[in-house]
């Protein structure tokens, strides 16, 4: 039976409790924290930065997986990011979409300068072909179904199709590259994201704030078809 990453999105948990959240995601068995960064002009929306990560890490032991949700201006990607690095990141995701060419470059880059993880994420309507020259140099995908900016949005399946276009291409290649998805993630629709061969699924207002947490965070984890 095949296990599933689950990375629950904090940005629908309760920050009043946040310590208690995070007591929770842990205790019903999720493996990473989903940390989402948004600027208020890549995406509609502000959240929060490198020292509410700082505060998370210092009291989880989980993995932090950070999805960056902005646009680079007037400073080098290194040192835009360092302050996330020094924070306790496990892994940085950029949209491939705020990037220019030359920070697309130092980005990839820094995998192996920093000893970093990295990813790259793309919105709907991108297509995946645009990332396949840059797998070798990542250790994710982030493929969204749902517009980015926004918790609680629905499901776009057309969106989550471009998984099984990636998963066919990694498994002819043998690369390692984890596939994640992220938006609308609940049981039904991350049946649709394993059966297309989805490795990680973040997943926000499905989990937090519900009595049942494990039981959906197991349910997640698994495939019982598998």
């Amino acid at each position: 039976m095949k296990k599933y990453i689950v990375a629950p999105s904090v940005l629908s948990a309760n920050y009043l409790i946040l310590k208690d959240e995070l007591m929770a995601i842990k205790a019903a068995g999720a493996q990473w924290i989903h940390f989402d960064v948004m600027d208020g002009d890549f995406v509609p929306n502000l959240t929060f930065g490198p020292k509410i990560l700082a505060d998370i890490t210092n009291y989880s032991d989980l993995f932090l997986d950070c999805h960056l949700m902005v646009k680079i201006k007037n400073d080098s990607v290194e040192n835009y990011l360092m302050p996330f690095i020094q924070a306790g990141s496990s892994a940085i995701t950029l949209h491939y979409e705020a990037l220019t060419p030359s920070q697309l470059t130092e980005f990839l880059t820094l995998r192996a300068k920093l000893k970093l993880k990295i990813g790259l994420a793309i919105k709907p309507a991108t297509p995946i072909d645009l990332l396949i020259s840059h797998l070798n140099s990542l250790d994710l995908v982030l493929i969204m179904t749902v517009e980015p900016g926004f918790g609680g949005q629905a499901f776009i399946g057309t969106a989550a199709s471009k998984i099984k276009t990636l998963r066919n291409y990694l498994d002819q290649n043998k690369m390692q590259t984890l596939i994640e998805v992220d938006g609308g993630i609940n049981a039904e629709t991350a049946k649709v994201c394993k059966q297309y061969g989805v490795d990680v699924l973040v997943a926000g207002s499905y989990l937090f704030g519900h009595a049942d947490l494990a039981t959906r965070v197991k349910e997640l984890m698994t495939d019982e078809s598998k």
